[in-house]
């Protein structure tokens, strides 16, 4: 039975009722935010949240797989911590991404946006943030590394594979100098099976 969508523009309400300060626009970006963010940041910090951790468990069937074949990309979990980028988006501008920000992360209501205090060489502020519940139907658990090897093989999405997307989130966290150690043994375990 399929979990019914929620709905993405009430969503988008609330977390504009939420925003802070209404002032500029903070986005933190864990994955394919940082290699691919698809808005016009005009600064760009490097960024720790304290709570949350990037997890790859959330199946994906559309973007990174399919109804037959999901694929997974990565979500922000409770627990733990995780680093990334912070980026700012001037006022003026910010409503205008924020919707075309919604339309990428939301179009179905997965995520729960969340203001998240982060932690920047310039201090503490408060930026946007997608995380995903252990509740929700796009979560998929702990899977072990022979399901983890069917789905780097298999799954291919509109915007590519889900191997794909492991590879340039890794590459990505590499170049901001992020070692994130669960990407770094995905990583192994595809080479080591001579996927990559």
């Amino acid at each position: 039975m399929l979990t019914p969508l929620r709905d993405p523009l009430a969503l988008l309400e609330r977390t504009r009722a939420d925003w802070p300060d209404h002032g500029d626009l903070w986005v933190f970006g864990y994955a394919s935010l940082i290699w691919r963010p698809e808005f016009e940041a005009v600064e760009w910090r490097p960024a720790l949240v304290r709570g949350w951790h990037r997890s790859f468990r959330m199946r994906s069937r559309v973007n990174r797989g399919s109804p037959d074949q999901p694929g997974l990309v990565f979500a922000l979990m409770s627990g733990g911590m995780c680093r990334g980028r912070v980026y700012r988006i001037p006022r003026e501008r910010a409503d205008d991404e924020l919707v075309r920000l919604w339309q990428r992360e939301m179009p179905t209501g997965v995520y729960d946006p969340r203001w998240l205090a982060c932690q920047t060489p310039g201090g503490v502020l408060h930026a946007l943030a997608f995380t995903l519940s252990r509740r929700s139907p796009n979560y998929t658990g702990r899977l072990d590394d022979e399901q983890l090897l069917h789905i780097l093989r298999h799954a291919e999405g509109r915007y590519g594979t889900t191997l794909d997307y492991l590879l340039q989130t890794a590459h990505a966290l590499r170049d901001c100098a992020v070692r994130d150690r669960e990407i770094e043994r995905l990583v192994a375990l595809a080479r080591g099976q001579g996927l990559v």
